[in-house]
């Protein structure tokens, strides 16, 4: 690939790049032959070709060795999919952990233990000579409850998706090891319609999957992602029709590259995929594959049908239909990516079992931490757990187990015969890694050996299958005390959900009747199976049914820990179906202890919001909040924060800021956030019972405010997000906020003031009503201005005009003064880009509103203008002299803060555009002096 040099076609095509596969765990002819006459450049290993860890090692030597020997400039790139739960590529008990699928892992909460359960898995495959990764998941679960992705996908919530989907390519990346997300578009939301050939059908628009589907690709492009798989589903909707996605320039040039800006390696579905195969044909899909813009093209099995492909692929470019131009943009691409992740060193000597078993204490120790720390116990409301506590010795326990597949990552898969019956794959089975074996007793089997260890035997063990609840389930449970049914997918599987039901319904009658049945029912796979069915009353989820994954449920139903999980997206976010609520340790802000977790916690709230949107919060840190250089010259601002925080790892779980101005008695809230992956825990509500109650304590207090102007960071609730404004309101409604009569509040934006012109008519408007204009510096004439701001504004306004006049090289006040009397009729402040106010006003300092001139951003802050006939033309005064002032600092950019409804349309017919709108809230704080606030 990498050595094309000349203009002859033969030499290009016998350096171009193929990503294939093969079957058989040793070195075949066929590869040795697609490495050594066809420079095959990529290779995928599936379990087809895996054995031990040791045995992997020396299969990836063998094929650098004949790679570097047929004289390739640089090794092969080996792929593996190891996305832990139930797809590992990669099985070897001795030394390859087994760690949660995705979905487990979001289940624990914790985005760290995602990088560090990610870095684990990329150091091992890496160990064996793997250098890229087949992930992160990235796909949204819109339709989660059917969706054949299941808890390989982190879940159902875009931005959560994206936080996990983050932490786990950082993981690989940090380990040496390249990422591959997938699957673009999406694979969370298809509709399987027709027969097994035909191909599920993304029906969203593009404008829907915007908002979700497409959130977690492009935050993980704006992070680094190396490479795309692009999926070969199809896509109907009113601006696209297509049949294979991975085949479509639509989604692959237009989409991809240019809308997402996405410049690594994009890599096609496999082409021997059924209906891809059968709809085009290999050879023309490979063509097709290569014009879309994908850089490598996927063939898992076959060598025929490889030979086809790169037949196809040779005729595509002989006549023209490809150019070598293409070629070598894609060859570029696939350098670039090959120089992150190996070179002749690295790749002829992996460090195999050696390093591996140095690995393995440290990664089992923290498989168990990630297993213990992902078992969730959804509901429990007759406290039927632990059973230790609820089971006498001598009563009998009856688990009842389902007939399903084992996962690939299992030992029972391994332990399969050749000649072990098969099944017909259904149409979901189709887009799921997994056996087609039907046997899951191995697993299930070794749990109930482990449950009746706990027991000492006293534990009775069938299977049950779609012929329903039958003589022998009916006698067994009869007999026992308790009973725990598993289920696996049981919304696609229903034969699981009524046999489930329909035992639910035995054991209500038979305790009725005085004969205690408990019924614990626990999902080994989608937490969906019974996750809003209430009359389940205790339900448990593990998210894969691994040996690991049982021993931790195990130890999890017996007491040995108590387990934390809790369900990732939606169903952690519904109150209906959550424990009551929890209530955090808040503590006082402490400034060295606090600082850098909370610039942590900023960076992980700036990682979730969309691209392109206004955040107050971007370039805040903790001086931002910490307002003691306003209280020099000014009145005395009390400032009290509050953090929840992990006292272990000293990372911050939420973070709230108050104020109290003694002199104008008003206490204010001025942000409450939370850590994305923590929200809806109740951390918010700790931290906003915890600030009321620290505010209404103090002597003589009269108002409480949410939102602030200082720090400019949330004047009050977001509204640029009408939806999620909506929620907030509806959420501080219920903490007991007035939120009958917002006070509304704009900050405006001119984004280009080079093109900005004075509106026709402004200028000799402004100078018919004969106002005088003046700027001032520093504290020498300061005091009229002071004055005026102090009788007509709140005492935030007043601090951020003492920090302007502190300023005197960077901020200035322009004062505006009426021709009767010389009084003041207004003010606002003028700031130069990067002044020291934008300490407190991180939007000044935002690199999105920066052109690329560099000339910065210019403000033009807090308007203090009565009302009166003319406070119109005072207003829009104020503001031509601060944007003439901006331009003379040679500012990009201006943003004017703390603007007013009523102000906010004087200032649009100047060509002003809103950045974001805030309600502020304000009630008298004997509102809350009765409430409970415990």
């Amino acid at each position: 690939m990498e050595g094309a040099e000349g203009d002859e076609l033969d030499p290009l095509w016998q350096d171009l790049d193929w990503a294939m596969g093969w079957e058989g765990t040793e070195v075949t002819p066929q590869i040795r032959t697609l490495i050594e006459d066809h420079h095959l450049g990529a290779i995928l290993l599936t379990t087809k070709n895996l054995k031990t860890a040791q045995e992997t090692a020396k299969l990836v030597q063998d094929l650098q060795t004949i790679a570097h020997q047929a004289g390739h400039p640089v090794p092969l790139l080996i792929a593996l999919d190891q996305e832990n739960g139930g797809v590992n590529s990669l099985f070897d008990e001795d030394y390859i952990c087994q760690f949660p699928s995705a979905m487990g892992v979001a289940a624990t909460g914790s985005p760290e233990l995602a990088y560090e359960v990610a870095n684990a898995t990329a150091k091992e495959v890496s160990a064996v000579g793997v250098n890229m990764i087949m992930g992160p998941v990235l796909d949204v679960l819109t339709n989660a409850r059917y969706q054949p992705l299941g808890v390989r996908a982190t879940g159902d919530d875009p931005q959560e998706v994206s936080q996990y989907g983050i932490a786990a390519m950082n993981g690989y990346k940090d380990a040496g090891i390249t990422t591959c997300g997938k699957h673009f578009p999406s694979y969370g939301n298809l509709d399987f319609l027709g027969s097994s050939l035909d191909m599920p059908i993304i029906t969203e628009t593009i404008e829907q999957l915007s908002l979700s589907a497409l959130v977690p690709f492009r935050n993980a492009i704006r992070d680094g992602l190396d490479a795309m798989m692009v999926g070969g589903c199809a896509m109907a909707n009113a601006s696209m029709n297509v049949m294979h996605a991975c085949l479509s320039d639509q989604v692959v040039d237009d989409l991809l590259r240019h809308e997402l800006g996405f410049n690594g390696v994009t890599i096609s579905e496999c082409l021997e995929m059924d209906a891809l195969s059968h709809d085009i044909g290999v050879r023309g899909g490979t063509v097709m594959a290569v014009e879309a813009g994908c850089d490598l093209v996927l063939l898992c099995r076959s060598f025929a049908v490889q030979q086809e492909a790169m037949a196809g692929l040779k005729l595509g470019i002989e006549n023209d239909m490809i150019s070598r131009e293409r070629i070598m943009v894609s060859l570029r691409r696939v350098l670039t990516l090959k120089s992150k992740c190996t070179n002749w060193h690295k790749a002829l000597n992996p460090p195999g079992i050696n390093q591996l078993a140095t690995l393995h204490p440290s990664h089992l120790a923290l498989s168990t931490k990630a297993y213990d720390n992902s078992i969730t116990v959804m509901r429990d409301k007759g406290h039927l757990l632990p059973l230790s506590n609820t089971l006498y010795p001598d009563e009998e326990l009856l688990l009842l187990t389902p007939l399903v597949k084992p996962l690939p990552a299992s030992a029972a898969t391994k332990q399969m015969t050749e000649n072990a019956k098969k099944e017909v794959p259904n149409e979901h089975d189709k887009w799921i890694h997994r056996s087609s074996i039907m046997s899951g007793e191995g697993v299930f089997r070794e749990l109930g050996r482990s449950l009746a260890r706990q027991r000492h035997g006293k534990l009775l063990h069938t299977s049950y299958t779609a012929n329903g609840v039958r003589p022998v389930h009916e006698n067994l449970i009869n007999r026992a005390a308790a009973i725990i049914i598993i289920t696996a997918d049981a919304n696609r599987n229903l034969y699981q959900n009524g046999f489930t039901k329909h035992v639910s319904m035995m054991c209500s009658m038979l305790s009725a009747s005085g004969k205690k049945k408990s019924l614990i029912v626990v999902s080994v796979s989608s937490p969906y199976d019974f996750a809003m069915d209430k009359s389940i009353g205790t339900y448990v989820c593990t998210f894969d049914f691994t040996e690991t994954a049982m021993s931790a449920l195990v130890r999890a139903l017996f007491g040995e820990y108590v387990p934390q999980g809790t369900l990732p997206g939606t169903l952690r976010k519904s109150r209906k179906v959550q424990k009551s609520r929890q209530h955090w340790l808040v503590e006082s802000w402490n400034h060295d202890r606090d600082h850098r977790g909370l610039l942590a916690l900023i960076k992980a709230i700036e990682k979730t919001s969309q691209p392109g949107k206004p955040s107050g919060l971007s370039g805040a840190t903790a001086a931002a909040f910490e307002l003691s250089a306003a209280t020099e010259s000014g009145d005395p601002i009390e400032e009290m924060h509050y953090v929840v925080r992990n006292s272990s790892t000293q990372a911050l779980f939420g973070f709230c800021s108050t104020y109290y101005y003694p002199s104008s008695h008003l206490g204010v809230i001025s942000t409450i956030f939370v850590d994305p992956s923590k929200r809806n825990l109740s951390i918010g509500h700790s931290l906003h019972q915890r600030a009321v109650r620290g505010l209404i304590c103090r002597p003589g207090i009269k108002t409480l405010q949410l939102g602030a102007s200082l720090p400019t960071i949330f004047p009050g609730i977001p509204m640029s997000d009408l939806t999620e404004g909506a929620r907030l309101k509806r959420w501080f409604a219920a903490n007991g906020w007035d939120i009958s009569s917002p006070r509304l509040l704009y900050t405006l934006t001119i984004r280009n003031l080079a093109h900005w012109q004075v509106p026709e008519g402004l200028l000799q408007t402004i100078q018919r009503v004969s106002f005088a204009f003046d700027l001032i510096h520093g504290r020498e004439n300061a005091a009229t201005a002071l004055e005026h701001v102090s009788a007509h504004a709140g005492p935030e306004v007043l601090a951020l005009y003492n920090l302007a006049l502190s300023d005197e090289k960077s901020c200035g006040v322009v004062r505006a003064k009426s021709p009767v009397d010389g009084s003041l009729v207004g003010t606002v402040i003028i700031t130069r880009p990067y002044s020291s106010l934008s300490t407190y006003i991180p939007i000044l300092q935002s690199s999105e509103s920066n052109g690329s001139d560099g000339g910065g951003i210019g403000g033009i802050l807090a308007p203090v203008v009565p009302n009166s006939p003319q406070a119109a033309i005072v207003l829009q005064g104020l503001a031509l002299l601060g944007i003439k002032q901006n331009k003379a600092h040679r500012s990009h950019t201006c943003v004017l803060n703390c603007v007013s409804g009523e102000e906010r349309d004087v200032l649009l017919g100047m060509n002003f555009d809103v950045l974001d709108a805030f309600e502020e809230l304000s009630c008298k704080a004997e509102r809350f002096s009765d409430m409970n606030l415990g």
